[in-house]
């Protein structure tokens, strides 16, 4: 009897024993605590041992070899921290972004190679400001991942929420540089010869073409008898500004060519193998040109509905009678020199009594005294581009602010001084 009690002793002694050291044992898988799942990679104590830093959020430091899981890419956390990161906060987790986390957090290693790679500065900015060597509070903000409720304060913030908006509403109008000196190029630009519908015409535009918004088209009419190529310093002026440009082969001042190019120019524009697809505003179209290119503006802007506004450089009609039959939603400018031929027929184009639509009469004075002894017959697509460039960022580019410039008792080019030429610039308008 007494043997049996003996035996009974010992062996609740031993039971009490073992259930004492298995408790400590068995501590991180009780209430809710972390599976030990083994690391394809190796526990953390032999990724970390170099800088014995601990895993920011871990119920457990590098020196207690606590395992943590790599397939899934989440710190396996303790009983004495918060519950295992949700599917939401492992992407906010994985983010290699500042403040990924929250306002004023870093990014927290996602695996024992993540932690093996920190240095001791990174763990500690990761990390409360107790020692490193400690595993990290639940009541640290910047060791522990935020909960899905933070992140959702993050996600609808109203400051984030304009950022979104914004970059998802399309710009209005079309693509102008922001570089706004009409005196300068602004822009690299391609410059294609022996192109157009007839192979003969020149295409040039921004090498670097808008994302978010369309292209104006500007179309250029030489004058008679003069190569397309003449007018390069305008044509890439213009284009450096943000235009597409067609420059013609020739003018023969009846439009046939400008809405011949318009129509080429519309097939590039959905045609995905040209350059163009997709870039251009066929309805915001202008039309410029020198002399008998003048001519051909101003008929295109009266006979294609796609043309806003036309600027005839040293030109106008022979009778007269062209200006008058300007649509009142489109604009036209006439310039002309103060020797220049084609002086009376600006004059008498832009007077005609029956011009109904908003129209510029604009003189080039003081000129060189040259062989024209003045500003002559070519003085506006050379000296004055600046000029067609700015009517075309107002009238096709939506700065209204230009208006003062061209419109009024004294501005820019009503009165002003030719910019890097020498004489001033003398301008009427109406019908504004």
């Amino acid at each position: 009897m007494k043997s049996k009690i003996l035996k009974i002793a010992v062996l609740a002694s031993a039971i009490a024993f073992i259930n004492c050291g298995d408790e400590t044992a068995l501590a991180p898988y009780l209430n809710g605590g972390a599976q030990g799942v083994s690391s394809s990679s190796g526990d953390v104590e032999s990724e970390i041992s170099s800088s014995d830093v601990a895993l920011p959020g871990s119920s457990a430091n590098a020196e207690t070899g606590s395992e943590t899981s790599s397939s899934s890419g989440a710190v396996q956390q303790g009983s004495n921290t918060d519950a295992p990161a949700s599917s939401s906060d492992e992407s906010c987790l994985a983010s290699s972004l500042p403040d990924a986390c929250g306002p004023g957090t870093n990014p927290l290693p996602t695996s024992s190679s993540d932690a093996a790679v920190a240095s001791s500065a990174d763990a500690q900015s990761a990390t409360s400001s107790a020692n490193v060597q400690e595993p990290a509070s639940s009541s640290s903000e910047a060791a522990k991942p935020a909960s899905s409720s933070s992140e959702k304060k993050v996600e609808s913030s109203s400051s984030e929420t304009k950022v979104e908006s914004s970059s998802s509403e399309a710009p209005k109008g079309i693509f102008l540089a922001s570089g706004k000196e009409e005196e300068k190029d602004q822009m690299q630009v391609e410059y294609k010869t022996r192109t157009g519908w007839d192979g003969g015409g020149i295409l040039s535009y921004p090498k670097q073409l808008s994302s978010t918004q369309k292209h104006g088209v500007v179309v250029w009419g030489p004058g008679g008898g003069t190569e397309p190529g003449a007018y390069e310093g305008m044509i890439r002026r213009l284009a450096s500004h943000g235009f597409v440009v067609i420059a013609l082969k020739e003018s023969p001042g009846n439009a046939s060519q400008a809405i011949k190019a318009l129509d080429w120019l519309d097939k590039q524009n959905k045609d995905q193998n040209s350059p163009l697809y997709g870039k251009l505003d066929m309805n915001t179209v202008g039309c410029s040109g020198h002399s008998m290119g003048g001519l051909e503006s101003e008929q295109a802007v009266i006979k294609d509905k796609r043309v806003l506004t036309a600027f005839l450089n040293n030109s106008g009609d022979w009778n007269g009678a062209g200006a008058k039959n300007v649509a009142t939603d489109r604009t036209i400018a006439i310039l002309f020199g103060e020797v220049g031929m084609e002086k009376d027929n600006a004059k008498n184009d832009y007077n005609n009594s029956g011009v109904k639509a908003p129209a510029c009469l604009i003189e080039m004075t003081g000129g060189p005294r040259n062989s024209e002894g003045g500003y002559g017959h070519g003085s506006g697509s050379w000296d004055g581009m600046a000029a067609t460039v700015a009517w075309m960022r107002w009238h096709l580019g939506g700065e209204t602010e230009r208006k003062a410039d061209f419109v009024g008792t004294t501005g820019k080019y009503i009165d002003g001084s030719i910019i890097g030429k020498q004489g001033k610039w003398k301008t009427q308008c109406k019908n504004f």
